[in-house]
């Protein structure tokens, strides 16, 4: 069954299913993913990460921060929502962390488990997900947006 995460106990180190992009089956998504222009940002750095957070609280814009790994079998299930609603609501900004490649940031962000992702306003947080919900993801994404409409 393989070694599970001390961090994640939900996922199993298995490289059986390594890349969505490697199976002919999912071509389509694979161009999505890596040939088109999407809202999404890896953050691998530090300073990319300040940048990022400064844009959004610059411009009042929500950012939508999602932790994960790639051997987390519940992110692969997770992230084509996390792209599409991205997508969707181009008025906010959508970043990706890996978890292990900013090990200590994401400690800071206290994230114990993934997939978490963190709704940020004004650098605060105003709501967080842990899990593979991607019902629940779709229902927070849209009231973050609802409170970008919603401001005077």
């Amino acid at each position: 069954m393989g070694n599970r995460c001390a961090r994640t106990p939900c996922c199993t180190k298995l490289w059986s299913c390594i890349c969505c992009c490697c199976s002919s089956n999912n071509k389509a998504r694979a161009r999505s993913q890596h040939g088109s222009k999407e809202n999404v940002y890896s953050i691998s750095r530090i300073e990319k990460w300040e940048e990022k957070i400064t844009e959004a609280n610059n411009n009042g814009k929500i950012l939508v921060v999602y932790f994960s790994a790639p051997w987390c079998v519940p992110c692969k299930k997770i992230e084509p929502v996390f792209r599409e609603l991205a997508s969707r609501y181009p008025s906010m900004i959508f970043v990706t962390i890996d978890v292990e490649e900013l090990a200590e940031f994401s400690d800071e962000w206290n994230v114990e488990a993934t997939p978490t992702i963190v709704f940020l306003k004004d650098g605060r947080q105003m709501d967080k997900l842990v899990g593979a919900e991607t019902s629940e993801l779709q229902k927070k994404t849209a009231a973050a947006a609802e409170l970008l409409i919603r401001k005077p």
